[in-house]
């Protein structure tokens, strides 16, 4: 057990500590939220260019139906490439380590960039497309990795806030991309390519920079076997030689887990200690999505205009709105220690399913009473607030904590899949949803932002400031498996093999 002392010295916050967390949160998560609302402001002038070009190959120009589906494709190509990324998380982290692997995933930054941005001179919109898939790969695997690489550099008194920092990022990042997405700045028939090729640069600061900081010391000790590393990697970190209660709480993990290897997806699947954990981040990382952030945020410029926002204000708006919910993820850094993460995610989807509600209603009334506009506008940035504060950054710093080592990387693998899959299922169905049920397709959010939270409440433990063995005990009890030594029993169901 650690005494006071050392848990004081161990949960410091360092230098070292704060560096590596926006390093990897800049040149990774950034990207992301940059590439989610890089093409939404330009979209009218790129579209001319895909016709344009067309045109000039062939003397003859597409029709709408035709731009509109090439333009749907390079939309939509971001997330299938973010679910391809979630597919190689789990061999390259236990393969290349956390650190390789974020290293070697801004390849998958710096040559979409590149060709993003000669697209325009190549004179081919095929280009552009292929590109965001392969960008659409590095968010895949960044959204997993950092959030991974982070949790296992943290003392657990600070896991959740620098758990918390890699959504921050993606938030910025989607500001960012509306900020140099203005008419006035980057959206213009000359600046769309350098706004698309903007996005190698965190990338290549990244890889100057992340190689001087240390690789997970869970990851060197207990898959690489390198204690005397992990030793290092801990001192560096904590700016501290008092490490060995952290260094004996991460051994007694790689004694338990030592039978059992990596835990494959399959095995994911069918082991019975880890069944509740599993189940969990499926229903969080699927509400996370399908709860309609998107679609809100799809809906939001009609609703500003709706208003009586003019048109070429909507985009000032838009920002406001993105900066809403960098000022709200950055306040979630500072109270999910205070709060709690459970306690985040109820409050989170409790705001989001009553902002729903509310916005059905309004949007039903605003023909026929005054000011309901207004309250449109108010439940988009409630609803904003509520998602930025648990159902956004809190889910990834679950998989984090709930799961150990040696199955961690499947996790983030099943988690990164349900997400980029829901992403994918609410882009391409809530046209057809929006159309045919047009106010009251927000009921449909509603309904699952409550059902996520009424789960989260009878199931999701608090995981603030415990171990992660103390988090498999809870689990254990859930599970209904013998909580003498919990994690036996997670080895029990199945027999040694390599991970597949």
């Amino acid at each position: 057990m650690e005494d006071s002392r050392q848990t004081k010295t161990q949960g410091r916050f360092t230098l070292i500590l704060g560096l590596v967390t926006l390093v990897a949160a800049f040149g990774s998560s950034f990207q992301y939220g940059y590439n989610v609302s890089v093409v939404n402001s330009p979209s009218e002038i790129m579209q001319r260019f895909y016709n344009q070009t067309y045109y000039e190959r062939n003397s003859v120009y597409m029709s709408d139906t035709v731009v509109t589906l090439l333009w749907s494709v390079t939309v939509s190509m971001f997330p299938l490439g973010g679910l391809i990324g979630s597919l190689m998380v789990a061999p390259m982290v236990n393969k290349c380590g956390r650190k390789g692997t974020l290293l070697i995933n801004n390849i998958f930054s710096i040559v979409p960039a590149i060709l993003m941005g000669c697209s325009k001179e190549a004179r081919s919109f095929e280009i552009i497309i292929f590109a965001r898939i392969v960008v659409g790969i590095c968010a895949g695997l960044s959204s997993n990795v950092v959030p991974m690489y982070l949790g296992e550099l943290a003392p657990r008194n600070l896991r959740g806030a620098i758990g918390v920092v890699p959504q921050l990022f993606i938030t910025v990042g989607i500001l960012v991309a509306q900020i140099f997405g203005l008419r006035s700045i980057l959206a213009t028939e000359k600046g769309w390519p350098i706004l698309l090729g903007l996005t190698g640069i965190p990338a290549a600061l990244q890889l100057m920079l992340l190689p001087f900081f240390p690789e997970s010391p869970r990851y060197t000790l207990i898959q690489k076997g390198d204690e005397e590393g992990a030793r290092n990697a801990l001192k560096k970190l904590r700016n501290s030689d008092n490490i060995e209660a952290e260094i004996e709480e991460i051994r007694m993990e790689d004694e338990m887990e030592k039978a059992a290897g990596k835990v494959s997806v399959l095995k994911l699947f069918t082991t019975k200690s880890l069944r509740w954990q599993l189940i969990s981040i499926i229903i969080l990382m699927a509400g996370q999505q399908l709860s309609g952030v998107n679609a809100i945020y799809y809906y939001a410029d009609e609703i500003y205009r709706g208003a009586g926002v003019t048109e070429n204000d909507v985009q000032y708006v838009t920002v406001g709105t993105g900066a809403v919910n960098v000022v709200m993820t950055f306040s979630a850094v500072f109270i999910v220690e205070l709060l709690g993460r459970k306690m985040l995610i109820l409050i989170g989807f409790s705001i989001c399913c009553l902002a729903c509600i509310v916005l059905t209603a309004a949007l039903s009334l605003q023909n026929s009473v005054a000011g309901m506009p207004y309250v449109s506008i108010t439940c988009v940035i409630s609803y904003v607030v509520g998602h930025a504060l648990g159902p956004s950054p809190i889910p990834s710093l679950i998989i984090t904590e709930i799961f150990l080592q040696s199955s961690r990387p499947s996790a983030f693998m099943v988690g990164g899949t349900v997400h980029w899959l829901s992403n994918f299922t609410v882009g391409l169905i809530f046209p057809f949803i929006q159309e045919g049920l047009g106010a009251y397709s927000f009921i449909i959010f509603a309904v699952i932002c409550l059902l996520t939270a009424i789960y989260t409440f009878f199931i999701v433990p608090e995981t603030k400031a415990k171990t992660f063995m103390e988090i498999n005990q809870i689990f254990a009890k859930i599970n209904k498996v013998p909580e003498i030594q919990p994690e036996k029993q997670e080895l029990q169901d199945f027999k040694p093999s390599v991970a597949l």
